[in-house]
């Protein structure tokens, strides 16, 4: 259902000669730009809407690569660095609001704990993948992680009482768990007798 909307959309900005790292490059400037512009000034409704186009975007490079078949092990490195990038930007934009206008400094403390976990998630995935395992455990990976908060962020605006701390705490347990999951996925597959085959392998072909 997804590719039906993005494959159009794709083949557009394909023929508009955009190239996935382009996309990919625009989307991660436009989630920076305006995580850091609108919600340390307290724009959280207009910051969340703006940030939600602009990530939406961002996932087309993956279209426009399959569009005019540009698809790269470069374009995926840089498709996965930059989203830490953006991702670093939205929290850090938020917490920057709660240290100042927002005057809220628990908030900000959890804002930053949802920081560190998130890049946590990610950087044992890659760990993971750099031993030789796959680790793609875990209940809250980038996709949930960017709805609860964005939703969280954009309906506090309107007075939905406990929405934006609730959004947080969710957010940080379910980062939380997600660390712990892969921590013990990655474990148990590092520690298999398939790995363990295949480690022992390397080990006599290098001697």
């Amino acid at each position: 259902m997804t590719s039906r909307v993005t494959a159009p959309l794709g083949r557009s900005l394909a023929r508009l000669g955009l190239t996935p790292n382009i996309v990919t490059l625009i989307g991660a400037a436009g989630v920076v730009v305006s995580a850091l512009y609108f919600y340390p000034r307290g724009q959280l409704y207009a910051g969340s809407v703006v940030i939600t186009v602009f990530a939406l975007f961002d996932m087309l490079d993956g279209a426009v690569a399959r569009a005019n078949d540009s698809a790269s092990a470069f374009g995926a490195f840089l498709d996965s660095s930059l989203d830490r990038v953006a991702d670093a930007a939205i929290l850090a934009g938020l917490m920057w609001w709660f240290m100042g206008g927002g005057n809220d400094p628990l908030l900000a403390g959890l804002t930053l704990f949802c920081l560190i976990s998130g890049f946590m998630v990610s950087y044992i995935k890659a760990r993971a993948e750099g031993l030789g395992v796959n680790c793609d455990v875990g209940v809250a990976e980038r996709t949930e992680r960017l709805i609860i908060v964005l939703v969280a962020v954009g309906l506090s605006e309107f007075g939905v009482p406990y929405i934006l701390a609730g959004g947080l705490w969710l957010l940080a347990g379910m980062s939380l768990l997600t660390v712990l999951q892969r921590l013990v996925e990655t474990r148990a597959r590092l520690n298999g007798p398939d790995h363990t085959e295949d480690e022992d392998k390397r080990t006599s072909n290098g001697a």
